[in-house]
């Protein structure tokens, strides 16, 4: 058997699977059929800054835009008697995973002012969080906003929430920036030990027949691991962050080619919606039989090695691959 231990911003997991940021993982017996299946960490839900002071109108400008023209605007944002419910409901959520569990828990954290992730964090770590997950589910509209100020401020929130706090923090990022490799270097600058690629913006959608804005839920397909899988390529040795993957695994060989690629840990969840906790088992043992089958003694020994820096045909990962399916789709069907 190969050993699927792995080090990820410090901390040592028994297998490199984390169970990511959702409902799912605010449930302790959910938390704990986890650990039994093999799971080497789970993310808490994100606490979001707008559930603490919604009442004094801190929601984000995006968020509040146009309530006053559909009340289902509002209905974009998590309801706040149900989920999560504020900081003591949260912090204790903390204390009660780790008074249960052996595995690291990351808490999770979704803000919009610096302050907050900081007070938050701190708060956090002192009930008892192995590591900070900040979720940055931002989306910029305001036409002043520049992408060099995004980012500028994005690493100044790390930098300030870093300081706060003596865990390890990574950073959730979507894939929408313009020069992700240089953003990462700022956010390792900044403090950082990790980055997660990637969150999701949950899209609206139209009603037709209503005329109202519908919020949709979609859980990740198998395609969206093809983005993730060549960001971690790029990224992985030219930045020193430990790299997460977040979104697209639905089964064994994707796991191995997020490994392959650069990951540290694989973030699952849609999967396990499907498929149920006890499907992490068969991830953790499908990782072990191909570790096996190809010679690699452990986790860490296979992870990277094929990174756009150790492959032999590095513009793969980039223009060259664009070009090789445009000729391809020239030459038809053979």
């Amino acid at each position: 058997m190969a050993n699927l231990e792995v080090k990820w911003m410090g901390l040592k997991l028994k297998t490199p699977f984390v169970a990511g940021s959702s409902p799912l993982s605010g449930n302790l017996e959910n938390l704990r059929r986890l650990e039994k299946a093999g799971a080497g960490a789970a993310v808490l839900p994100s606490l979001f800054e707008e559930q603490l002071s919604a009442s004094a109108h801190d929601l984000d400008k995006g968020l509040d835009l146009g309530t006053e023209s559909y009340a289902e605007a509002l209905s974009f944002f998590p309801d706040m008697d149900t989920y999560n419910r504020g900081r003591d409901l949260y912090l204790e959520r903390i204390r009660a995973a780790k008074s249960a569990l052996s595995m690291p828990v990351v808490a999770s954290l979704n803000g919009i002012h610096p302050g907050s992730w900081c007070e938050f964090g701190r708060a956090m770590q002192e009930a008892g969080a192995d590591a900070l997950e900040l979720n940055v589910y931002l989306l910029n509209t305001d036409l002043a906003v520049t992408a060099s100020k995004a980012e500028k401020d994005l690493a100044a929130l790390v930098r300030q929430t870093v300081s706060c706090v003596t865990v390890p923090v990574a950073v959730k990022l979507a894939p929408f920036y313009t020069a992700l490799p240089n953003l990462a270097r700022k956010l390792k600058n900044a403090g950082a030990r990790g980055l997660v690629l990637f969150n999701r913006f949950f899209n609206p959608d139209l009603d037709l027949d209503k005329k109202a804005i519908m919020p949709r839920l979609a859980r990740t397909t198998p395609d969206e691991l093809w983005l993730r899988l060549r960001w971690l390529a790029i990224l992985y040795g030219r930045v020193k962050l430990d790299l997460a993957l977040s979104g697209g695994v639905s089964k064994p060989e994707d796991a191995v080619k997020a490994i392959l690629s650069g990951a540290s840990t694989v973030q699952v969840t849609s999967a396990l919606y499907e498929k149920g906790p006890e499907f992490v088992g068969k991830l953790a043992s499908g990782l072990d039989r191909w570790l096996d089958r190809n010679g690699y003694e452990s986790a860490e020994a296979a992870k990277g090695t094929m990174s756009q820096k150790s492959v032999e045909d590095p513009g793969g990962f980039e223009r060259a691959n664009y070009l090789q399916l445009l000729r391809a789709f020239e030459e038809g069907p053979r």
